[in-house]
């Protein structure tokens, strides 16, 4: 409970997110168990329909929240397009926004064992030429340059 208020206020969401999904799923053993203990009554209420009428009345209240998701109308997550619109860019233009130059990114790229032919190059060309993902690629770039 208090994970999911934590996330629904956004309150530090990085550190409740993990522990939100890994509770959730440790929850399913208690749940599989309180259905094993009263399985006779919920048979009855099966027989009786009255678990369905609480079942459509939660697939009305849902189906509100999921839809723009399902077709591909929701907004997502700003920072993971910010992520992926870096890693689509050139050298040349992430450098002002990581607070350096494309000749600072080309050589803080080579001294982490990177090929760099141009600051033309975007991030995600170069972590397909080294084989590793673009957003890695880009957080460790970010991390080096921190250092600095």
């Amino acid at each position: 409970m208090i994970s999911g208020i934590a996330l629904f206020f956004h309150w530090a969401p990085s550190a409740f997110h993990g522990m939100h999904e890994w509770l959730s799923i440790a929850l399913l053993v208690p749940f599989a168990l309180h259905v094993w203990k009263n399985w006779r009554g919920l048979v009855n209420y099966l027989r009786n329909r009255t678990l369905f009428v609480a079942l459509a009345a939660s697939l009305v209240v849902a189906v509100p929240f999921a839809a723009p998701a399902i077709m591909g109308q929701s907004g997502g997550n700003p920072a993971f397009k910010a992520v992926g619109l870096m890693t689509q860019a050139s050298l040349t233009e992430i450098a002002p926004i990581l607070g350096s130059t494309p000749d600072g990114l080309m050589k803080t790229l080579s001294d982490q064992g990177h090929s760099v032919a141009s600051a033309d190059q975007t991030l995600a060309a170069i972590a397909t030429g080294s084989g590793i993902d673009a957003n890695r690629l880009l957080f460790a770039v970010i991390q080096q340059l921190e250092k600095r």
